[in-house]
């Protein structure tokens, strides 16, 4: 894992992240857990939880929660928010990392149950855990509010249209959040371009030397390089930044 900065301003910190058992929500659980923060952990797999919290715990000493979440159930995300708050008492940064964008063959054929998913895990899952996270944190000590969005939201495509639409309004509820929930909350968004994750395997052959074209670094990303877009939104490092959207996409065109 690449070096991103200083560990102050984590250690002893309550960091939630969903989507947090692979991928750029992994990178982010182990780096937050590097720096002293205890960390809860969750996805729809609550094994592949248990398995990195098993880790984080043994390698770097911090407390971690596992909690299985479909966060496009508004059941399953309060019961998210009671169980960390049962065990830690308070969350002190939200990572709103769980994201899918399912393959269809063409616009016309999009279902309604596609698109409803879509919308729930990009869109109504991270609006649910915001509201109720960001409510606890302004009447407490305050906390940060971290949204992944997708370089789709501002470069729209036909292959992923949905998702897009997605992304849009979580950048929209970023800005919206931050109003809301400040001054003791921030509440910022790291808009990511092509990453090289377990999703993108379903891509197809050719398909990711197609997207480093499309970009000024000419390559697509690593997970752990959203690592410090993450960090630095997180922490005390960006303690005037609140509504703002940081584009890690390797420059696209």
């Amino acid at each position: 894992m690449q070096d991103t900065g200083s560990h102050e301003g984590f250690k002893g910190k309550v960091a939630l992240v969903t989507g947090g058992s692979r991928g750029m929500g992994r990178e982010v659980v182990l780096a937050l857990a590097a720096r002293g923060a205890h960390v809860v952990i969750a996805s729809r797999k609550l094994e592949a939880c248990e398995k990195l919290a098993a880790e984080v715990v043994e390698t770097h000493g911090v407390r971690a929660l596992p909690l299985a979440c479909n966060v496009s159930s508004w059941a399953d995300c309060d019961q998210l928010v009671e169980a960390a708050y049962a065990e830690f008492g308070r969350v002190d940064i939200l990572v709103n990392n769980a994201g899918l964008s399912p393959l269809y063959p063409s616009l016309e054929e999009v279902s309604e149950a596609l698109f409803d998913k879509v919308i729930g895990v990009n869109l109504r899952g991270p609006f649910r855990l915001a509201a109720a996270i960001g409510t606890r944190m302004a009447a407490g000590e305050g906390g940060s509010i971290v949204n992944i969005s997708s370089i789709e939201a501002i470069r729209p495509g036909p292959t992923a249209l949905p998702y897009a639409a997605a992304k849009a309004g979580l950048n929209a509820l970023t800005e919206g959040f931050a109003q809301g929930f400040g001054p003791t909350v921030r509440v910022n968004t790291v808009q990511p371009g092509a990453f090289l994750t377990d999703i993108s395997d379903a891509w197809g052959e050719g398909h990711a030397d197609r997207l480093a074209q499309q970009v000024a670094l000419q390559r697509c990303g690593q997970p752990e390089e959203i690592v410090g877009a993450v960090l630095h939104l997180a922490g005390p490092a960006a303690s005037y930044t609140t509504g703002a959207t940081l584009r890690v996409d390797g420059g696209w065109k």
